[in-house]
């Protein structure tokens, strides 16, 4: 194995490898990439997330969660070169490289934990979701032969393994660098459902003739319902948004000049913009469709029956979407995994070896047994868990407010902080420590609420 052939194996390879990766990325991939990881399963409780939070506070939440997210990113893409954010010399490659450079090993191993949960996490998201859109579309076509009240019921299990073993191949796929197709299909299809979500809210509103929901949101039997509701919403909106995660990988795909991180914040305030759009249409006209009917999940929850096949469409393009989704969280998982293992294990062949597949009809590949063996291991995993806990809005809500303010705030904070040399107690230093505190709260009730809704779920 050459040198280039190595540093190719991940996107989370430290910054003080001399890196031959041949950056090919543009403003538009960049676009592609963050759409793909941002639209998702989270755009799809956003109707629910605003009918508990009411007209008001539901669209207003889901603007803060867009500003937030910019401020975020734009904090990381200056973290990318050091000193100096447009010329380095050093290059950090990863938010982990990020972290380990500026915070040191006790934050790099905190850090380590909580993302590699939050890459899990999300994969494991997808699979629910995915299964949910298969599902969907079986009772769809059932209900429109059986007729709307017809008793149409599948299991989740088989959609699971389906995509499950959907992703086992497209695992395989190298790393980053090599999926900047991927991205675009998948980009493509999120923007598909994103505008059959908004028509089939708008065609509602307008077969209604009225606009459903109210200030306060839905009612409940008391203010402690209320409150854990809320709380939850918060935490759907907040899985909705961030791609911290995923932004210095991202921009180390990206070719220069212009710098790479005016690139990606070029890049992101377009997608943030175009996600922000879609988010703000698929929420406040599915509440306004539904009012306090609102299905959990506004493609799959069956608020819409017709026309049957415009909603397995869409159905069908969250699925397609998804299995782009899962590989845009897991390969920086499978790339840090599997960079442990070549650094522990230099001499092993399982490890280090590479086999060369020849085929008559497809275009030569190459294979690694541990590549094989761990990323498929992974996908089972994920795909178990899920099968164990498919519950769509509960398991989202954990989610984003488990990872929202370390990994999208307190991280990038700290960071900005050294990168600048801020003094503490000054203007700058009480903005964003002020900033980071704030958002620890949201992420508190947000989690509280969300565990609420999950052991309810799992125990009701």
């Amino acid at each position: 194995m050459g040198e280039e052939e190595d540093n190719q194996l991940s996107p989370l390879l430290p910054s003080s490898s001399t890196s031959s990766v041949k950056r090919t990325g543009t403003v538009w991939t960049a676009v592609a990439h963050i759409i793909t990881g941002v639209i998702g399963a989270g755009v799809l409780s956003l109707a629910w997330s605003t009918a508990q939070l009411g007209w008001i506070a539901g669209p207003i939440s889901v603007l803060v969660f867009a500003a937030t997210t910019l401020v975020s990113t734009y904090i990381l893409c200056d973290c990318n070169m050091y000193p100096h954010p447009h010329y380095g010399p050093n290059r950090l490659r990863s938010y982990m490289d990020a972290v380990l450079f500026y915070l040191g090993e006790k934050n790099h191993k905190a850090c380590g934990v909580i993302l590699m949960e939050t890459l899990y996490g999300s994969t494991l998201a997808y699979v629910i979701t995915s299964a949910s859109s298969i599902k969907a579309i079986q009772k769809s076509n059932c209900y429109h032969r059986e007729g709307h009240n017809a008793p149409c019921s599948y299991e989740d299990t088989s959609s699971m393994l389906l995509f499950g073993a959907v992703q086992v191949v497209m695992s395989q796929i190298p790393d980053f660098h090599n999926m900047k197709w991927l991205s675009m299909f998948a980009a493509i299809m999120s923007f598909a459902y994103s505008f059959i979500g908004f028509g089939l809210g708008l065609a509602q509103v307008i077969e209604n003739g009225t606009i459903k929901g109210s200030i306060n949101g839905v009612p409940t039997a008391n203010i402690a319902d209320k409150l854990w509701l809320v709380f939850q919403a918060l935490g759907d909106i907040a899985f909705a948004y961030p791609y911290s995660v995923i932004v210095l990988e991202i921009q180390d795909t990206l070719k220069s000049p212009p710098p790479e991180n005016k690139i990606m914040k070029k890049a992101s305030i377009i997608a943030v913009s175009l996600t922000t759009f879609f988010y703000l249409c698929c929420g406040c006209f599915g509440y306004a469709a539904f009012g306090n009917n609102t299905p959990g999940n506004l493609l799959t929850g069956f608020g819409f029956y017709e026309p049957y096949w415009l909603v397995d469409l869409a159905n069908a393009c969250i699925v397609l979407h998804l299995v782009g989704g899962y590989q845009i969280f897991g390969q920086p998982v499978f790339a840090f995994a599997e960079r442990w293992f070549i650094n522990r294990f230099p001499n092993s062949w399982f490890v280090n070896n590479y086999y060369t597949n020849k085929h008559r009809w497809f275009p030569s590949f190459q294979i690694n047994p541990l590549k094989i063996c761990f990323r498929t291991a992974y996908v089972a995993t994920t795909t178990a868990i899920a099968m164990m806990f498919p519950y769509f809005n509960q398991v989202l809500g954990v989610l984003g407010a488990l990872n929202f303010w370390p990994l999208a705030i307190y991280f990038p904070v700290e960071m900005c902080i050294v990168q600048k040399k801020i003094q503490s107690w000054t203007r700058k230093w009480v903005v964003l420590k002020s900033f980071s505190f704030v958002c620890l709260l949201v992420t508190i009730v947000a989690f509280i609420g969300s565990i609420q809704g999950l052991i309810n779920a799992k125990f009701e």
